[in-house]
């Protein structure tokens, strides 16, 4: 995939980017590609480039995955600007945007298992979104059932099309509150989700620019209706092209098997990302000389 004509006139005066994996696995062909990009656009744009280490979701960690990742970074060159935030001490955090949007009645219980709003899917209730997504049919919105207590906590989505322009993709809408309906923000397990812990995330670190993997392009507007819910200032967004698994056509994953990067040799491991990402080789002696020149023509395309 090619990347379209840049938007112009957009350029943020302080840019400051991030890159947030999940501390499940080392990073991968897939995940590297993602870095790169994320790194090339804040160099390319003068600003920072921030670690986060997304451990919100704790039973997916494992232990020592995070280091690894920081490892692998450094050995490829892409060097992070100051202090690495970790989700898995943000909960007061998070606790605080979750309770200013109950005080204004936008957060509700919901009593449904994941069985049940399978059920509902099955039944015809909902339909699917573009992406095989099943929205929450609203079951719980106006009260729980009789005799059931609240499992997780939902958001009252509010009503209309949410727009944004990718910088890559083009332009995008979502009706999210039909695409995806009322999204959970604290889990039935007790966790905080993803979607409500980025957002949050984002706005502490003074994040201007997402530059992630298209596989996040479907959480995108309901995360810019989130943040605006909360009175949080609008980011721009560059969704990257995925890495496919040859064998199977599926999304190269940690849970797919996806082998590390070989740190031993960081120019391979940047070419092959580069090229994934659809621009030309060009020669390069060493890894820094590289990154400099990538840097340089990515300012060029993504100005």
């Amino acid at each position: 995939m090619v990347p379209r004509a840049p938007t112009r006139g957009l350029r943020p005066v302080n840019y400051v980017g991030r890159f947030a994996p999940s501390p499940s696995g080392p990073l991968h062909a897939g995940s590297l590609v993602a870095a790169l990009a994320s790194w090339l656009d804040a160099r390319a744009h003068e600003g920072r480039w921030l670690l986060r280490i997304e451990d919100v979701d704790t039973p997916r960690t494992v232990p020592g995955a995070a280091e690894r990742i920081m490892a692998q970074l450094q050995a490829l060159g892409l060097a992070w600007d100051g202090d690495i935030m970790w989700q898995s001490q943000r909960g007061a955090a998070y606790q605080a945007a979750f309770d200013a949007l109950a005080a204004r009645g936008l957060i509700y219980g919901c009593g449904c298992t994941r069985r049940e709003i399978a059920d509902s899917a099955l039944r015809g209730q909902t339909q699917p979104g573009a992406d095989g997504e099943r929205p929450y049919p609203g079951t719980c919105r106006n009260g729980l059932p009789p005799g059931r207590q609240a499992r997780a906590w939902r958001l009252r989505v509010p009503p209309g099309v949410e727009h944004f322009e990718d910088r890559w993709l083009g332009p995008q809408e979502q009706d999210v509150a039909r695409a995806v309906g009322d999204m959970a923000l604290r889990r039935a397990d007790g966790l905080w989700a993803y979607q409500l812990a980025v957002v949050v995330d984002d706005a502490a670190q003074g994040v201007t620019d997402v530059v992630r993997g298209a596989d996040l392009l479907g959480s995108t507007a309901r995360q810019r209706v989130l943040g605006r819910l909360l009175g949080l200032p609008a980011l721009r967004y560059l969704h990257v092209p995925l890495i496919l698994d040859p064998a199977s056509g599926l999304k190269l994953s940690k849970q797919n098997g996806a082998p590390p990067i070989d740190t031993d040799a960081p120019l391979a491991a940047l070419r092959a990302a580069w090229s994934a990402l659809g621009f030309a080789d060009f020669p390069a002696q060493d890894r820094d000389a590289f990154l400099r020149e990538a840097a340089a023509r990515w300012a060029r395309r993504f100005p």
